[in-house]
């Protein structure tokens, strides 16, 4: 074993694995310019996992010389050969699924289940957009017999991506399949409280055939590693998911040498349910939508909006709500049928305390949940206040953990502007056994995503983004190639030819 890997155990399972540390640039882990490592602690135990290689500017322009030189070649691949190594690397992604699986619950805190989920969508993404790789189309252009005028998709050269800590492996994907299948390179930047998926995953290119310097990952902080990506000159897009105050620093950051950028930021989503929707099912569909992958969700569905016209059958909702919000398992991720592990970071779960103890002050009612669990690692009480204000302070600010307000509304203009009464549009969802109102309420959302009848229902060929604050551009589908791809205009002047 190398000096840039170290070998690490799984709680409660007797397993280990190889664990890379090193950063990956040109095909190879290499330690940083500085010296410098970070701690990675697992959000279980609180305990440190591994000592991972710390990047900043200079290991930034390293890997943007690796990209640039790749990307001379790389731009030029036959499609089909960006498609084959793509479609390659996902087959070695399923091969490690299990594996990579149980590493990210290591590293983020979130249950099996989740992170089971989270490979799947991963595999099915890449094999999508492999699929994408020769459909970057142009078109031609009627301009009369004596032009030949045509336009082209061509890769933007060198992309930088700044991944956040709930998704880890998810996000990852979402940034270098469009990427590198319209014919970029990258430099991405995971998340320093989760980068070990990424790590280990990077290797798995390497095997897949990728020359080196099409795909480097560099851990380190968002202020040094982070803000070299934002300013680099030949960096020529960046993509980043993250909080919106967040994104809007990256934004103005990008600005100074022109950069294209997409942002996917926070959200704040409605989750609507009238009273002839099948309630069986909806309060698992609000059970997915707030409870999955511990609330840590940018789409999480957190403002539940109740029909209350008939007090009986509102009050049966809520009692059959908290029965089934009562019946999940929290705990180790690695312990046998938990669905809500621990939230990932203390600053993160300091926040969610602290929204905690915003809804005692304000005599909020609770329904079920509003405490931490333990004294050690980052547990909570799956929660839900119900009767909340729409003016409070949790509806209107993302919480990003599993706490939900539920608020209850009487007809469909007034839930209709409750629910776009919000900076963010990122998702909604309605739940009804009525089509024509789901349809109707639907296009009367102010969001990117709206579910009827389901949430958190993402697929791999479907795009995924935000109005307002929750973000610019679209993950996944073909939208996703907007992004990694500019327009090129051939006008060809055809004269007659004389003999």
């Amino acid at each position: 074993m190398s000096s840039l890997s170290t070998t690490i155990k799984f709680p409660l399972i007797n397993e280990s694995y190889v664990q890379p540390t090193g950063l990956f640039i040109n095909n190879e882990y290499v330690a940083a310019k500085s010296g410098k490592t970070f701690k990675v602690i697992s959000p279980i135990n609180e305990e440190q996992i591994a000592v991972v290689q710390q990047a900043d500017d200079k290991d930034v322009d390293v890997a943007v010389a690796a990209a640039s030189k790749a990307f001379q070649t790389w731009k030029f691949t036959k499609p089909e050969v960006r498609a084959r190594l793509i479609y390659k690397v996902a087959d070695l992604i399923e091969q490690k699924k299990d594996l990579l699986a149980k590493i990210e619950a290591l590293d983020n805190g979130k249950s099996l289940v989740c992170a089971q989920w989270d490979l799947n969508l991963v595999i099915q993404y890449l094999r999508s957009v492999a699929g994408y790789a020769d459909k970057a189309d142009g078109r031609t252009i009627s301009t009369g017999a004596d032009y030949l005028t045509y336009t082209k998709r061509e890769p933007l050269g060198v992309c930088g991506a700044i991944t956040p800590w709930n998704f880890p492996l998810l996000m990852f994907a979402w940034k270098v399949g469009p990427c590198l299948a319209t014919g970029n390179t990258i430099v991405l930047k995971p998340a320093s409280a989760t980068p070990l998926s990424n790590l280990f995953a990077a290797q798995l290119f390497k095997e897949a055939g990728f020359p080196a310097g099409v795909i480097n990952v560099v851990p380190g902080s968002g202020r040094t590693c982070g803000g070299a990506i934002l300013h680099h000159p030949k960096i020529k897009k960046v993509a980043f998911t993250g909080s919106t105050v967040v994104g809007k620093g990256v934004m103005r950051d990008a600005s100074e040498s022109v950069k294209k950028v997409t942002l996917e930021l926070g959200g704040k989503s409605p989750n609507i349910v009238f009273q002839d929707a099948d309630v069986e099912k909806t309060v698992q569909n609000l059970i997915t939508g707030i409870f999955f992958n511990g609330g840590e969700v940018c789409c999480a569905g957190s403002r539940i909006y109740v029909q209350a016209t008939d007090e009986k059958w509102y009050n049966s909702f809520l009692a059959k709500f908290k029965e089934e919000t009562e019946k999940l398992k929290v705990g180790n991720p690695f312990a046998e049928g938990v669905f809500q592990g621990a939230q990932t970071n203390p600053e993160q779960f300091q926040t969610v305390l602290d929204y905690l103890k915003i809804a005692k002050d304000t005599n909020l009612k609770v329904l079920t949940g509003g405490h931490r669990i333990g004294n050690k690692g980052f547990f909570i009480e799956p929660t839900v206040f119900y009767d909340v204000p729409q003016d409070s302070q949790l509806t209107r600010e993302e919480i990003f953990g599993p706490v939900a307000v539920l608020l209850p509304f009487k007809t469909i203009d007034e839930v209709i502007e409750k629910a776009n009464e919000s900076e963010y549009g990122l998702a909604a969802a309605v739940q009804t056994e009525d089509i024509n109102k789901a349809l109707y309420v639907a296009d009367r959302l102010e969001a990117g995503s709206v579910w009827i009848n389901t949430y958190n229902d993402l697929q791999q060929n479907s795009p995924f983004g935000g109005y307002k604050e929750s973000g610019i551009g679209r993950e996944m589908g073909l939208e996703a190639l907007d992004n990694y791809t500019q327009v090129k205009l051939v006008r060809v002047k055809i004269v007659k030819p004389e003999l």
